[in-house]
């Protein structure tokens, strides 16, 4: 029988939240729990702080790239650690859940396997999050990358920049904006009921090729919701039409 898994995706939860959900005892809570990771009846709970210090005052450069999360174990762990090792057990469910600062809820961000890993002390491991239980709203973007020409029948490569699936900046856009398309106005759940809860692509407005140097994305400056069909629309041209120019396209129409 396959077990439910009893978290949701972009939900917050406080570790409170996850005693109770998991009916763990009062005198097993606490302790390892505030520390990043923790193995109960089987299964793992990592708590992660990304892009600043933890709780215990460590700030590893734990953050996401893409859909992946980049993470870092305890300092005194590397990957032949016990605990480490029964991580890596492709068997068994690893529930993360990260926050950016450590007065912050934890958002969940789904059933991790690692992806690659790094020995050391601390250890790194690049999680993937690919449980088919599990939805996962910023792989459902589906962008029209280029306008080279296909035969009929093939398979066209999808991708996006790692601005748009960042798991993070997607749901600080969507806080800020709705899950309304900026430029058609539709809205997947008004329509859908229920099924279209929380889907909308999310497009990053500056084209990445013209960017010099490092840049950090401002989910509220630089990345609009959109819908699937106004998103292609706006990658028919290289560079990209902007929304304005997608808008009044419509309106001539």
């Amino acid at each position: 029988m396959i077990k439910i898994i009893p978290f949701k995706i972009g939900e917050l939860y406080s570790r409170s939240d996850v005693y109770r959900i998991l009916s763990v005892p009062e005198e097993r809570q606490g302790g390892i729990w505030n520390t990043g990771y923790r193995e109960y009846e089987g299964n793992f709970y990592v708590f992660s702080t990304i892009e600043g210090p933890g709780s215990t005052g460590h700030n590893y450069d734990n953050k996401f790239i893409g859909d992946d999360l980049l993470w870092y174990t305890k300092n005194s762990h590397s990957l032949k650690t016990k605990t480490i090792q029964e991580m890596l057990n492709r068997e068994k469910n690893i529930y993360v859940f990260t926050r950016e600062n450590n007065k912050d809820k934890f958002t969940y961000q789904g059933n991790a396997r690692a992806k690659e890993t790094k020995d050391g002390k601390p250890a790194m491991i690049l999680w993937e999050f690919k449980d088919h239980r599990e939805y996962h709203p910023q792989k459902a973007i589906e962008e029209v990358a280029d306008g080279e020409n296909y035969k009929e029948g093939s398979v066209k490569k999808i991708t996006v920049n790692a601005y748009e699936r960042n798991p993070v900046a997607r749901k600080k856009c969507i806080d800020h904006y709705g899950c309304q398309c900026s430029i058609c106005n539709f809205n997947f759940e008004q329509t859908y009921g229920e099924i279209g809860e929380e889907f909308i692509h999310v497009h990053h407005l500056v084209e990445l090729s013209t960017i010099k140097g490092e840049y950090e994305v401002d989910p509220i400056e630089d990345l609009r919701p959109v819908c699937p069909n106004c998103h292609a629309m706006l990658h028919k041209r290289k560079p990209a039409y902007s929304i304005q120019e997608i808008k009044e396209k419509i309106m001539g129409n």
